[in-house]
């Protein structure tokens, strides 16, 4: 890895979530916090000053504004942000804090960012000053368009020799405009040099096996072999790929969670601890915790253990961390690590 600066590449956005186990509740309220996958991702690696660029196209206005003093707060450069559009895209939450799956409502279409067009960022102008680009599955679902522009970002970081990486995160209700992810990822994943998800993202997006019927009562051993067999495949499929990141994540009850994660690096998988809480505070962006904690572990050249430890320490901290981006400092994360 080239030490250097990151410029990760996302949509901004603001949660709104309800205060209350539920939207039923007489007196309801709602917080709200920004977010966005790729901007969690910046949080973190800005509070632990990683030298990071936000990029991502916004009205300009008071709650773009906000949403940009939080991340400046924790480091990160936003100087290269485009002003444009008329609205922020949304997301409602509707329950306390994430601690229920599968309650997400989405207000994203026509927002300033949906509305990007190829030819509309000069890549190479951009990216020179970089050493590494970061970017999410949720981009190109979002439109063909984004998608088309991911593409062009991706061709100019490969010329101009940065490290690339991507977060597989699946979000199958945004994928509607008629592609499919295995339509669309492949093209882009090619690319890539740092590929993270879970087993099944990398099933959905990229065609790599997985086997029917895994659940929450598959030992661990046999997760892992899972594990190291799509690593594999994902190598194999895409030789720009050095580096191939799990997590498994599983919820039994709202405040439950069990979280490990897996490190492949074309020689050897490296399995974390094994975290496991009843105490979880917001479930959002742990798995961009993760991301960072992977992005981080990698542009500082960290051993293989080191980076599967630190990656899955900071999303496990998250857990207990209200809003989408985290705040723990990297000592306090190094102090958490369980081996």
């Amino acid at each position: 890895m080239r030490e250097g600066k990151v410029l990760i590449f996302g949509e901004l956005l603001w949660r709104l979530a309800s205060v209350n186990k539920s939207l039923e509740s007489a007196d309801n309220l709602l917080q709200i916090y920004p977010g966005g996958a790729e901007a969690n991702v910046a949080a973190s690696l800005g509070l632990w000053d990683i030298p990071c660029s936000y990029l991502t196209c916004v009205p300009e206005n008071e709650l773009t504004a906000k949403a940009l003093g939080e991340l400046e707060q924790r480091g990160v450069e936003t100087d290269l942000i485009l002003k444009q559009g008329d609205r922020v895209g949304l997301y409602f939450l509707l329950s306390a804090n994430g601690l229920s799956t599968g309650q997400v409502v989405y207000d994203r279409k026509y927002s300033a960012f949906s509305q990007l067009t190829p030819g509309s960022i000069d890549w190479e102008s951009i990216l020179k000053d970089f050493s590494w680009f970061h970017w999410s599955a949720i981009t190109p679902a979002l439109n063909e368009n984004v998608a088309a522009l991911c593409k062009e970002a991706l061709v100019a970081a490969k010329k101009l020799g940065l490290t690339t990486s991507v977060d597989l995160n699946y979000r199958n209700r945004l994928w509607t405009y008629g592609k499919t992810p295995l339509e669309v990822m492949p093209e882009l994943v090619q690319y890539c040099d740092v590929i993270m998800g879970n087993i099944w993202a990398a099933n959905v997006m990229l065609g790599t096996p997985v086997a029917e019927g895994l659940n929450r009562e598959t030992s661990q051993e046999e997760y892992l072999q899972h594990s190291e067999k799509s690593a594999k495949a994902i190598m194999e499929k895409f030789p720009e790929c050095k580096h191939v990141a799990f997590t498994f994540r599983f919820m039994d009850s709202p405040n439950h969670n069990l979280f490990y994660g897996t490190y492949y690096n074309g020689q050897q998988q490296y399995v974390s601890h094994t975290y496991e809480t009843q105490e979880v505070v917001d479930r959002i962006g742990s798995g961009d915790a993760f991301m960072a904690g992977l992005i981080y572990s990698l542009h500082e050249q960290l051993e293989g253990q080191d980076v599967i430890d630190f990656a899955t320490a900071s999303a496990y901290q998250k857990l207990f961390v209200p809003g989408d981006f985290g705040n723990h400092s990297l000592s306090h994360i190094k102090q958490h690590i369980i081996h």
